[in-house]
């Protein structure tokens, strides 16, 4: 299990485990309309609209950019949902992440770490 992302966990506290997936165009949410079960969506701003249709679906989420303040936490804390914002993840292609499982945990001080467990 290594770490390889930082930032504030600003929803559910839950630890959680899931399939990673870069998330980069509408396209790439309609295409997890039958699959999102499970999935941790990695995203590159908080796109709460882009990623709406699947949020009750999806296991957490991680995002590059944001704050607690930001749509996206807010509404992933009423749906009860792990949320990392504005997280510093140690891996310049996130393409490179898609298919691999991840894991969120949340540290004192309301950190989120995302691991990659394979």
């Amino acid at each position: 299990m290594k770490v390889i992302g930082k930032g504030l966990s600003c929803a559910s506290k839950d630890e959680v485990t899931g399939e990673l997936v870069y998330i980069q165009t509408v396209e790439d949410v309609i295409n997890l309309f039958d699959t999102a079960e499970g999935k941790i969506c990695l995203i590159e701003d908080a796109g709460t609209t882009t990623l709406g249709p699947i949020l009750s679906d999806l296991t957490g989420i991680v995002c590059t950019t944001g704050s607690g303040g930001s749509h996206l936490a807010i509404v992933s804390r009423e749906f009860d949902l792990p949320c990392i914002m504005n997280i510093d993840i140690d891996i310049e292609d996130l393409t490179q992440l898609n298919g691999k499982t991840g894991k969120i945990s949340t540290e004192e001080d309301n950190a989120g770490i995302l691991y990659l467990l394979n």
